[in-house]
């Protein structure tokens, strides 16, 4: 086996259930992802919305052990045959390709059942209503009328946020905070940045004092 990384540092993996051979989603491998699923018969990709390493199931438990691996005859692109936990989409469907492009039905799929924790799997389900109708749905009359609605909305959620704050109300705080987490994830889904690039930038700040932080961020 010889993949020429120089040329294809990114390589599409089509991922199967080893028994039904059921294409369960695709994803891509560097060759430390790769190098990674080989070592621990687990499987790794690189998620190009997070920008690093990561192995399928982390977040959910929904992991992936590795049965087959195979390369294409041009090797550039990998196919897995693995024996799937759980749902192999995060959006709780057993396989990634659930939408028939003939079909004016529209599939369903119950993000409620994942196990991811319950910011990201809002985040995913906002991600969804990028194709929904606006008359429709709340989510997507916003992304209509993006940014300047979701960054309305953000400002509008912020300073009752604040009021909630100064009133002391408990109950009003936390219903206040969830509509301003609400329209930031909207903001971030129109962005298409995904939350764990919020994560990592949280985590880089840890351990740092906020007037170091703010110091050098002015430099």
């Amino acid at each position: 086996m010889h993949i020429d990384w120089k040329k294809h540092p990114l390589l599409p993996c089509i991922v199967q259930d080893y028994e039904s051979s059921e294409v369960l989603m695709l994803a891509y491998m560097n060759e430390e992802a790769l190098a990674l699923t080989k070592n621990t018969k687990l499987a790794h990709y690189f998620s190009r919305s997070k920008e690093r390493i990561w192995k399928k199931g982390e977040s959910s438990g929904n992991v992936q052990h590795i049965k087959e691996m195979w390369l294409d005859c041009d090797s550039d692109t990998i196919l897995i045959k693995v024996l799937q936990v759980g749902s192999a989409c995060h959006t709780g469907a057993r396989s990634c390709f659930f939408t028939s492009i003939d079909s004016n039905v529209e599939s369903k799929s119950d993000f409620s059942e994942t196990k991811y924790p319950v910011l990201l799997k809002l985040y995913y389900e906002l991600v969804s209503k990028k194709s929904a109708d606006p008359k429709l749905s709340y989510t997507a009359s916003l992304y209509e009328k993006a940014p300047n609605a979701i960054a309305k909305k953000v400002i509008e959620e912020a300073g009752e946020f604040a009021l909630a704050l100064k009133d002391s109300d408990e109950k009003e705080v936390v219903y206040e905070c969830a509509d301003l987490f609400y329209h930031i994830l909207v903001g971030l889904a129109y962005k298409n940045i995904h939350l764990d690039k919020i994560d990592q930038e949280l985590s880089r700040r840890m351990g740092v004092s906020g007037l170091e932080e703010k110091r050098l961020r002015s430099k």
